[in-house]
């Protein structure tokens, strides 16, 4: 029995998992969800005798029903190989009473890695599937991360182009150097003047521009999404939350089926909605602790139950969550209507045209298992450089965060739950923050040494990431104002 996908904001008639990820957005502008969520199929025991590919294959088999087993094992092969630098893809580090699950070991050295480095497989087998002559165009948005991955994810592959837009002053210097000295014929990084919520929404805008599909359908082009609003990039991040749950029991951290909390940093909201749908398979989570940074729209929404994204954008050391529209938040409210489209759709129309909705207090009540919490500048600075100075470990800015996140909460609830803190992303991805945490005497240090210097302190190599862009020529030089976004893809697909 295929499982099948719904949009958020319409009764419309569900469709196939290679559908919903070949369109990305659903033509009302919703997003895709499972109409049901599956169970586990296997024991925690049994998972954790698997290897991550075996794992990902037992989880994504469920989502992805109307893949052949061949299909599905042939896109994990080919996503989870040498390219990460550690044979578990996805690690667990113990440090200071927590657990923190490293994501970064992947191309690019994030966690959007994870998800990135399969999609593109999914979504050309997709494609084959359902008989698509159009070459898929993929737009996408990127505070950073995401633009990276998925570049390396879609470089050269037949059948694709990529168009990434980022805010040109609003990510890391590594950030922006990963992008644009990107390799492949079929790549494409625009710089924008203005936010990330602007290249979300200029491209959100572009995949709702009917006229703009028939111009492109012409053309023989289709548009497809590489952002977590596309279920085939959530999917695979349920998996490591199943893997990590199965290594803790393996290596005897936790009894079978005892709960634990799980942290996660998050913007868009997606990271953790993959651990709520994690949590609704069956694995044993307790608390799921939503972590922000300054801009703390969702730690608001949580404390009060509105959302309200009518607030200072603050640029902040942890770029990839500087969010105030959290696309993915979407997904959880549709699941707390009571899978109500024409509510999720009120709601969002009121998000849209207002900057804030409101939820009811019934709705509420269906989010207990969510705690939120923000850390400061000062905040996530200070817990870089306390775990180093206690432990050894060095985490980047956005795990700092969670890491904060956490350890307010443990203090101020006294829960002692075995905890693991999603770390999204490679300190030496944000050398100069973490680094300036550790001690403000490396601020005189170009980026490069900085990076030397983090692998001297830390006892750790140089991600091949970062040697890589050390020499490598810049590619793309396009920058235009949030405006002229579809007026540049039009350009390029001419």
């Amino acid at each position: 029995m295929n499982l099948m996908y719904q949009s958020t904001r319409s009764n419309s008639e569900p469709i196939t998992a290679s559908k919903a990820i070949l369109k990305g957005l659903a033509d009302d502008g919703g997003l895709y969800v499972p109409v049901t969520i599956p169970k586990l199929g296997l024991s925690m025991k049994d998972i954790s005798s698997l290897t991550y590919q075996q794992t990902a294959y037992e989880v994504m088999k469920l989502f992805l029903t109307d893949f052949t087993e061949e299909e599905l094992k042939s896109c994990i092969e080919k996503a989870y190989d040498s390219k990460f630098d550690t044979e578990e893809i996805a690690p667990l580090v113990k440090a200071d009473g927590a657990y923190y699950l490293e994501l970064f070991h992947g191309a690019t050295i994030a966690f959007k890695d994870m998800a990135l480095s399969i999609l593109p497989h999914l979504l050309t087998t997709a494609a084959k599937k359902n008989q698509v002559q159009d070459k898929i165009v993929i737009l996408t948005a990127t505070s950073g991360d995401t633009g990276k991955a998925a570049l390396a994810g879609f470089a050269d592959v037949e059948g694709t182009k990529i168009i990434v837009f980022y805010p040109k002053d609003g990510v890391s210097v590594v950030q922006e150097k990963q992008m644009v000295t990107q390799k492949g014929d079929n790549t494409y990084v625009v710089g924008i003047r203005g936010n990330f919520d602007d290249a979300q929404s200029g491209v959100k805008a572009m995949f709702n521009n009917k006229e703009l599909a028939a111009d492109m359908k012409a053309k023989g082009y289709q548009f497809s999404s590489a952002n977590s609003i596309n279920i085939g990039r959530l999917v695979p991040q349920i998996v490591y939350y199943v893997y990590s749950y199965a290594n803790l029991y393996k290596n005897e951290e936790i009894a079978e089926g005892e709960k634990i909390n799980v942290v996660v940093p998050t913007g868009n909201f997606g990271n953790i909605l993959a651990a709520y749908y994690a949590k609704a398979m069956g694995v044993p989570i307790n608390k799921l602790i939503c972590a922000s940074n300054d801009n703390k729209v969702l730690f608001d929404f949580f404390q009060t139950g509105i959302y309200n994204k009518n607030r200072e954008f603050i640029l902040t050391s942890s770029p990839s969550m500087d969010i105030l529209i959290s696309s993915n938040l979407e997904r959880l409210i549709y699941q707390i209507t009571g899978k109500d489209a024409d509510k999720t759709l009120e709601l969002m129309k009121s998000l849209s045209t207002k900057g804030e909705y409101k939820i009811t207090e019934e709705m509420k009540s269906k989010v207990q298992e969510f705690v939120a919490g923000y850390a400061t500048e000062g905040e996530t600075a200070e817990t870089i450089k306390k775990l180093y100075d206690k432990t050894g470990y060095i985490i980047d800015t956005h795990t700092a965060v969670a890491a904060s996140v956490y350890n307010n909460y443990r203090t101020q609830t006294g829960d002692t739950t075995k905890t693991i803190i999603a770390s999204t992303a490679s300190p030496y991805k944000f050398a100069r923050s973490v680094m300036n945490a550790i001690d403000t005497k490396y601020n005189t240090l170009s980026e490069l040494e900085l990076v030397d210097e983090l692998s001297k302190i830390s006892g750790t190599d140089i991600p091949g990431a970062i040697e890589e862009i050390k020499t490598a020529p810049i590619l793309h030089t396009r920058v235009c104002d949030t405006d002229k976004m579809q007026e540049t893809v039009e350009e390029i697909l001419k």
